[in-house]
């Protein structure tokens, strides 16, 4: 074969590989299908043996969800998605939470339990659905990076919808919790009052290689590929910003709540967030025994006297 033709050949076979391995990444990791509705009598749990102990809370809390009182909404992104969310009202006037799940989960799964928690400390709670999640558009998952415009959108929309004096705060579990931490390092207005970020992971990189390492695989080799399948097929620069980093530039009061026995999202990951934040009122609350997103369920207790100690400090203000 020719010099020159074998070379091409070479190349073009590596170019190959490598954009099918970046599309078997993209796939795995941030494409995401249509969802199902969910039948009245059917309810989603996350897998895993820690969460089948609260499985009767699950279920309760998710049919407080569709039966208690409330309005559906839904926005428009930056990039053409509607974005929905239900909204859930304790009292007019009250300080409203705008919530957002985890990775691959929906509102009414993961942020469910948060209306009955918000009720406790007498605030309005709207729970909203990622893009690519639950009932919103979209197919593909970003880690954070460009949910984070989405939640300045919903932001916009409590203001508008609320007045000009309403008090918000952000709170977000696992990559929801991310998501609202990257977004307190963008131009907020003063409504926005707390930051609660529940087991965050510290960087989007440093997650999805610890869960690969996790599967026995090579992280420093795939990784890589996952970004170049974020980049070719989502759209998006993975690492274009981090929880971490954003939380040097926050001025925000941010409170971090993290399950100790967490090994999905691990403990001290909140521990270099609460570290490295520049917020002059911050506070970071550790949940004995509690499993990833467990930290409410675990102890309710310590959890809402978290949060009402830690609105003291920053309403004082």
């Amino acid at each position: 074969m020719n010099p020159l033709l074998w070379c091409i050949t070479i190349i073009f076979s590596i170019i190959l590989l490598a954009t099918a391995l970046s599309l078997f990444c993209f796939l795995r990791i941030f494409f995401s299908p249509k969802r199902r509705v969910l039948g009245p009598d059917e309810f989603e749990i996350p897998e895993g043996e820690i969460y089948e102990v609260f499985r009767e809370d699950i279920k309760r809390w998710t049919t407080e969800a569709r039966t208690l009182p409330h309005e559906d909404v839904s926005i428009i992104s930056h990039d053409g998605l509607t974005l929905r969310g239900k909204y859930y009202e304790y009292k007019k006037g009250a300080i409203t939470e705008i919530l957002f799940h985890g990775y691959q989960g929906s509102a009414e799964r993961d942020m469910s339990a948060g209306i009955e928690r918000c009720f406790a400390i007498g605030r309005n709670a709207l729970i909203v659905d990622h893009r690519g999640g639950g009932r919103s558009d979209g197919s593909v998952t970003t880690f954070g990076v460009k949910e984070r415009f989405d939640a300045l959108r919903w932001v916009d929309f409590v203001i508008k919808r609320f007045g000009e004096d309403t008090k918000i705060v952000l709170t977000g579990i696992s990559m929801g919790g991310a998501t609202v931490l990257m977004t307190a390092a963008e131009k907020l207005p003063k409504n926005v009052v707390c930051i609660l970020a529940d087991c965050p992971y510290s960087s989007q990189k440093e997650i999805i290689t610890k869960v690969i390492r996790d599967m026995k695989l090579p992280a420093g080799l795939i990784y890589p590929f996952v970004k170049l399948g974020a980049r070719l097929f989502g759209g998006f620069n993975l690492d274009e910003t981090t929880p971490i980093e954003a939380m040097k530039k926050t001025s925000v009061p941010v409170i971090f709540i993290h399950g100790d026995n967490d090994d999905f999202v691990p403990c001290e990951m909140s521990d270099r967030l609460y570290e490295s934040c520049a917020s002059e009122n911050k506070a970071l609350v550790k949940i004995k025994g509690a499993g990833h997103g467990l930290a409410y369920p675990t102890d309710k207790e310590k959890y809402v006297k978290s949060l009402v100690d830690f609105e003291k400090v920053w309403n004082k203000n």
